[in-house]
């Protein structure tokens, strides 16, 4: 049997969570230092003093995010500070039984970070949360309609596409960047790919990464409530979720107003002023801790995620469908199928406005329609889900496959800690 891993890295734009998938960077990292296993992170922000207090050895760049950054646009290309960062941190304390989990690197740490886990590429195990392995704009998805894109990167179609939300121009630094990724992530030579939904799998394979290396690995999900929410008795629509266009923030409040429901979003982000603004009878909750986010849910009938791509998961989703909220969802997210065919969430396309509020309120008429969706997601989709404990036993199942044969350190390879940093000056 391979050795246990005697460190764990995991590597991450964010250490301070934003999202689910840098949430569940995060929760991985505190989880596996709970179980007693050396962890460390690496992150393109400032390090989280509080992972620090947890145990965590925590080593960051304090950057922010490319949007609005200056020197993005080359950083986001090639971005050398985060390669030297990852590159001196294997030099200094990289052992033959470490293993690396690398999560997101789009924000920050850009397609460099690649490169720099080169040397230990063998003891490398890579999260697909979204496409950006397999796509530019990282959806798969014409932003502007909302249609699924059937091209392969860089491809002839993929690059007249104009599928980017912020125009053609960045459309064509995503292609950029797409190209220096694809040269040094090889995709065909890729590690271990664990995809949050099995329907990734085609998706991810069109970029050139080999299928059998893309293994499906669903979320660890902690329901709002352990106990059922009596949906049917509620009349309020919940959104959780960043604030901005790709999550479909505006379609929940034009889809709510329309069928004269009250909305509460939870979350923030870009466009939440201008909403605010535009929505005054809609209550903005602002990023709230899980159990007040937990009460909110207690108080709705449904949750709305109305997102313009392809949601590969959907965390929020299950969230909702576990503790019996019934949940409605665009039929192009990935767990669409499966919660409707269990009978916990209802399709419909967020975009066609009309549509998404008399799908609204039917289910705000519907007193048995909602009880029944909300105990068929309380008792019948738990197999959409892994609990915490599930996904960290499979994950660490991952990490020892990668051990094999003992290999010496990568700092004692024939470059030297010096001509590793000076790579990347």
């Amino acid at each position: 049997m391979n050795p246990a891993p005697d460190r764990i890295v995991v590597i991450n734009d964010l250490s301070h969570p934003m999202g689910g998938a840098s949430a569940l960077a995060v929760s991985s990292a505190r989880r596996f230092a709970e179980r007693g296993y050396p962890v460390a992170l690496l992150s393109g922000d400032a390090p989280d003093p509080a992972l620090t207090l947890a145990g965590i050895a925590v080593t960051g760049l304090g950057q922010t995010r490319l949007l609005g950054r200056s020197g993005a646009l080359l950083d986001g290309l090639w971005n050398r500070a985060a390669a030297r960062m990852v590159r001196q941190w294997i030099a200094e304390n990289d052992t033959a039984r470490t293993v690396y989990h690398l999560h997101g690197w789009s924000q920050i740490l850009s397609p460099s970070v690649f490169a720099a886990l080169a040397p230990v590429r063998q003891r490398l195990v890579i999260s697909a949360h979204d496409f950006f392995l397999a796509c530019p704009n990282g959806a798969f998805t014409q932003f502007r309609t909302g249609a699924l894109c059937p091209h392969t990167a860089l491809s002839r179609a993929c690059l007249a596409e104009p599928c980017d939300r912020r125009g053609q121009a960045h459309k064509l630094w995503r292609v950029a960047r797409h190209a220096v990724q694809r040269l040094v992530f090889q995709p065909q030579s890729a590690p271990p790919v664990l995809a949050i939904h099995a329907a990734m799998r085609p998706m991810l394979a069109r970029a050139g990464i080999p299928p059998e290396v893309i293994h499906p690995l669903p979320n660890p999900v902690v329901p709002f409530s352990q106990t059922r929410i009596p949906a049917e008795r509620n009349d309020t629509v919940l959104f959780v979720g960043r604030i901005e266009a790709t999550k479909g923030a505006d379609l929940a409040l034009a889809a709510a107003r329309r069928a004269s429901l009250p909305i509460i979003l939870v979350g923030d982000g870009a466009d939440r002023a201008r909403l605010a603004a535009e929505y005054p009878e809609a209550h903005f909750a602002g990023r709230l801790a899980p159990p007040a986010i937990g009460a909110l849910a207690a108080t709705a009938r449904v949750l709305v995620m109305p997102s313009r791509y392809p949601e590969p998961y959907g965390l929020v989703a299950m969230e909702a469908a576990l503790a019996g909220l019934p949940v409605v969802l665009p039929p192009t997210a990935l767990l669409a199928a499966g919660l409707v065919a269990a009978g916990a969430g209802a399709t419909v396309d967020p975009q066609d406005v009309a549509a998404h509020a008399a799908l609204l309120s039917a289910l705000a008429r519907d007193d048995a329609r909602v009880e029944a969706m909300s105990r068929a997601g309380f008792t019948v989709t738990r197999h959409l889900a892994l609990s915490p404990e599930e996904w960290l036993d499979r994950l660490l199942a991952h990490y020892i496959a990668r051990l094999g044969p003992v290999q010496a350190p990568a700092a004692a390879r024939s470059q030297s800690r010096s001509e590793l940093i000076a790579a990347d000056a």
